[in-house]
């Protein structure tokens, strides 16, 4: 065997390391993410108050869950979501902690970050739904702050704070570049919280859209899920962001126009029945 064979084979050997670890977090990610769709597709059958959300409020909000109960359901949310979106990150991460000898609970620490970001956020629609319990409230007027909620939405995709955010979650490398905070678990998660942060300024904005259209709509979240995927991974993510903030401004405008169009949009025929 020649020196120059010798030499590459403990190199030959790390690249399949490298190819295991890859695909290792990938399918898990995958397999995190498919998990948490199912979930929501079956806890939604017992949600319908949920499914149609603000667009078909007349009374009070039919809302008896837990807080608990209902942050672990907006966490399985945001992982169905959200997984796919953030893989390039994850994977990249994976690959940089594993050249430090950093091992699979340092990945996790960082997608645990990412988690703790959203939820959090799931404190809002928890108030949120928490306040229209037992709020009488005239439908017309609901839907019309639905309208609103749609405008700025659509504005805000182009914005100059959407397109930082966006920036850094579409550029993987330069944000594990520019945002060191040291090695180790507690570095790792202040990374994910900050990624999380930036995700957080990205999405916002669209996953407001649910508070109108229903939380747990589910062909409003896969298509929104979708939109997500393509604005952080797709090439043309960045023109896409304008495509959809036009789309959804236009809604919003229709909406406060006519009231009655926010029922027509948000109501779907994919609701699983019998389930659970």
């Amino acid at each position: 065997m020649t020196a120059t064979a010798v030499a590459d084979t403990p190199r030959t050997a790390y690249r399949a390391l490298e190819r295991r670890a890859t695909w290792t977090t990938a399918g898990a990610l995958v397999v995190l993410a498919a998990g948490a769709w199912w979930l929501t597709v079956r806890r939604a059958a017992d949600m319908s108050g949920m499914v149609h959300g603000l667009a078909q409020v007349g009374g009070p909000v039919a809302f008896d869950m837990a807080a608990p109960v209902f942050l672990a359901m907006w966490v399985t949310m945001m992982v169905a979501m959200m997984f796919p979106t953030i893989a390039p990150i994850v994977l990249l991460h994976r690959m940089v902690v594993r050249r430090h000898g950093g091992g699979r609970s340092v990945t996790i620490s960082f997608v645990g970050g990412y988690l703790l970001v959203w939820a959090a956020v799931g404190l809002i629609p928890l108030a949120v739904l928490l306040a229209f319990r037992n709020l009488h409230s005239d439908p017309m007027t609901v839907a019309r702050a639905c309208g609103g909620v749609l405008l700025v939405a659509g504005l805000y995709q182009f914005t100059p704070w959407k397109q930082t955010c966006l920036r850094a979650c579409r550029t993987p490398l330069t944000f594990l570049a520019t945002h060191d905070f040291g090695r180790g678990m507690r570095g790792t998660l202040r990374a994910g919280v900050s990624h999380g942060a930036y995700c957080l300024g990205c999405c916002w904005a669209l996953m407001a859209v649910l508070f109108a259209v229903g939380l747990m709509n589910l062909a409003w979240m896969a298509a929104i899920a979708v939109v997500f995927l393509a604005e952080k991974n797709w090439k043309y993510g960045a023109p896409l962001t304008r495509v959809v903030g036009t789309g959804i401004a236009v809604l919003g405008l229709v909406v406060l126009l006519d009231p009655n169009v926010l029922g027509a949009v948000a109501t779907t025929d994919v609701m699983p029945t019998g389930t659970m």
